[in-house]
């Protein structure tokens, strides 16, 4: 694991090495990874649309016919989540209400009542033996969760962190319906607060996502890895768009 995470860094180091990214090549770099993030976290839950079809979407304001509304609502969220996730890069520790924030962006179009609040109800994970907490645990969960982001920032690498911030706030599940596009959100809010880029998990991947995932349950180590060898890739891909 530390060979991985050396290698990370290495390719940090490279991509820094073109830093400032400022003006027509920034808002590039970031309406890229909006499209990319977009899709492949929406995909990974089942939404419809394609890359194509999600970028037209985000960029034109344009559907294509034939497809669920609440997939273009899904799309439509999670880029205004993305969006804000860049607000908070800097400055302050990360704040349960900003999580909240992130909820409601992605989730208001879809359930505008259940939007940035914590569940009352119980939930099921399809395909998990794990079942959440009550609900009525769930605020105490999300305090002692949010004081674990800020205690535990800089304590491990930030990749690591960024994997279990991710693991920990899904456990917790505490919203009715998104957790997982929250959950990806807030791990990559936590990368780009340490200065890395975002993590992309590909759909053809989400049944070894879902398989390490489950299994963190019992050890997380794998689970780790898995996000730092998409930390690595979108990395490159990223030098790839530098023309590095």
């Amino acid at each position: 694991m530390e060979d991985l995470f050396q290698e990370i860094d290495q390719l940090k180091d490279k991509i820094d090495s073109y830093r400032p990214f400022e003006g027509e090549l920034l808002k590039q770099l970031r309406n890229y990874y909006k499209i990319g993030l977009t899709y492949t976290s929406n995909a990974l839950e089942g939404n419809s649309l394609t890359e194509t079809e999600t970028k037209i979407l985000l960029e034109d304001g344009l559907t294509v016919g034939g497809k669920p509304i609440r997939d273009y609502y899904e799309a439509t969220g999670h880029g205004r989540a993305y969006n804000y996730i860049y607000s908070l890069t800097t400055g302050e520790e990360i704040k349960e209400e900003q999580i909240k924030t992130i909820h409601r962006l992605f989730y208001s179009l879809i359930d505008d009542s259940q939007a940035g609040r914590y569940r009352n109800q119980r939930v099921l994970i399809s395909g998990s033996n794990y079942v959440p907490p009550d609900p009525m645990t769930v605020p105490v969960l999300m305090a002692e969760f949010v004081n674990w982001v800020k205690e535990s920032e800089g304590k491990f690498h930030p990749v690591k962190y960024a994997a279990l911030a991710h693991k920990n706030f899904v456990f917790i599940h505490p919203f009715v319906d998104g957790n997982g596009r929250v959950a990806r959100l807030i791990m990559n809010l936590c990368l780009l607060r340490s200065g890395y880029t975002i993590a992309i998990i590909p759909p053809i991947l989400r049944g070894e996502y879902i398989s390490l995932l489950e299994k963190a349950h019992r050890d997380d180590r794998d689970f780790v890895r898995f996000i730092a060898e998409r930390v690595k890739e979108t990395q490159k891909d990223y030098l790839r768009l530098l023309g590095a």
